[in-house]
């Protein structure tokens, strides 16, 4: 019997996977790869905040997952995972339902003789009071879309009524890659509103506050990339708050601990990730407080060698520091589905599976067409760091690389040409 493979989550690492897998094993009919989804389309999560601010449009950079599937040679099931089975070794997705409430595609199991569990993550509000309630997210595009249209509707009300000034308050809590990007790239949105022709909120009126619970910005990478940032975010007119937990969140904006209250018409939660909370001690298996699966080295999960997990949903330790874990960014997944596409070949083969090494090549930060900043790492040259025109440059090749390992890169060469092209026949933000 053709050894079965089902993937659950089609993010940048389970996507990717599948893509490899169908290409070697799928279309060579040596296994039988399955990809599960709650979506049709996939869209790179590091640009949900482009998405957010409108200077990305999803109908234009989505992949739909049944026409990546006939390409590359794998099976696409559309469903949510619910509950795990390992006696019989069965994933079981909920029923689902279209936008007027009516069944889409009924609950059902999936049968798997491996199964890979990379569902990512979704952000933490540390159970924040008012948090879930008044804060938008930007763990999916339908939550980036939320947010565009939410503040398209302010400069929409304001433009109608253009006899009096009106502003908006945009309140971000957490300044790590995400918070940073989006405070950068709504100030980049603000000019170009104003160049299309929307009266009554200028640019300098779209006040954007940046509320970091930490001592500086961007936590997780070094000063000297974070000072560097923290200065462009200023002279952009961000108002930058660091050392500054929040205790409440309300309807009309923030409390932090030290009593300070910062009024805000929109607010959005971007510090923290946890994994989905359905994988909290699913079937048994051992997970941490933030609810990501615990793995060996091999990416299998600690009770159960027929299981894996990739990505953020992952606590991987580092090859060089087990007390440590592998750290939840786009890389880390990318590189954990190449060692799992070559994990499956040497099983197939019954030979040892490989162990997972991370490496750190560097972070790069966008700031929308102001600027990039951050450091490359590698055995030749080191770090090296890296601003302005290049930086920039670079970033925009992380998403190239990404689509190079779904496309390959003669499709990923049109596809660029293509975005070139379309620049001077579509409004340079989403208006819509």
């Amino acid at each position: 019997m053709t050894h079965r493979i089902v993937i659950v989550g089609g993010g940048a690492g389970g996507l990717e996977l599948a893509t490899r897998l169908g290409k070697s094993l799928g279309k060579r009919g040596l296994a039988c790869i399955t990809l599960i989804d709650a979506n049709l389309t996939h869209i790179w999560k590091p640009l949900l905040h482009e998405v957010a601010a409108g200077s990305l449009n999803t109908s234009d950079d989505e992949l739909n997952y049944l026409a990546q599937a006939k390409w590359n040679h794998f099976e696409f099931q559309l469903g949510r995972m619910s509950a795990l089975d390992r006696e019989h070794k069965t994933v079981e997705l909920e029923a689902q339902q279209d936008e007027n409430g009516t069944e889409l595609v009924p609950a059902r199991k999936i049968a798997y003789d491996s199964l890979v569990i990379a569902v990512g993550s979704t952000t933490n509000d540390f159970g924040t009071p008012g948090a879930a309630e008044h804060c938008l997210f930007l763990d999916t595009r339908a939550q980036a879309e939320r947010f565009h249209r939410k503040l398209l509707r302010h400069y929409m009300r304001s433009h109608a009524n253009q006899g009096s000034k009106d502003s908006i308050q945009v309140a971000i809590i957490g300044a790590g890659a995400t918070g940073v990007e989006l405070s950068a790239e709504l100030h980049h949105a603000a000019h170009e509103l104003k160049a299309y022709g929307f009266k009554g909120i200028e640019p300098e009126d779209l006040r954007i506050t940046l509320v970091e619970a930490g001592p500086r910005v961007l936590p997780a990478l070094p000063d000297r990339i974070a000072i560097p940032v923290t200065q462009t975010l200023r002279k952009l007119g961000v108002t930058v708050l660091t050392g500054s937990p929040v205790s409440e969140v309300s309807e009309d904006g923030l409390t932090l601990q030290n009593g300070q209250t910062i009024p805000a018409t929109i607010k959005v939660w971007a510090a923290g990730i946890r994994a989905p909370r359905f994988l909290n001690n699913i079937a048994g298996l051992e997970t941490n407080r933030i609810n990501q699966l615990l793995v060996k080295p091999t990416l299998q999960t600690t009770l159960d060698d027929d299981i894996y997990a990739l990505g953020d949903c992952a606590a991987c330790p580092l090859h060089d520091d087990p007390t440590r874990f592998v750290p939840p960014r786009a890389q880390s997944a990318h590189q954990m589905a190449s060692l799992l596409a070559k994990s499956f070949k040497a099983k197939l083969a019954s030979k040892p599976l490989p162990e997972f090494r991370y490496r750190d090549y560097g972070s790069l930060i966008s700031l929308s067409s102001f600027s990039a900043v951050g450091n490359l790492m590698g055995n030749l040259t080191g770090s090296v760091m890296l601003e302005g025109r290049l930086a920039r440059w670079f970033y925009v090749s992380l998403y190239r690389l990404h689509q190079a390992a779904l496309f390959g890169w003669f499709r990923t060469a049109l596809l660029m040409l293509s975005d070139r092209l379309g620049r001077s026949t579509e409004p340079r933000l989403k208006l819509h």
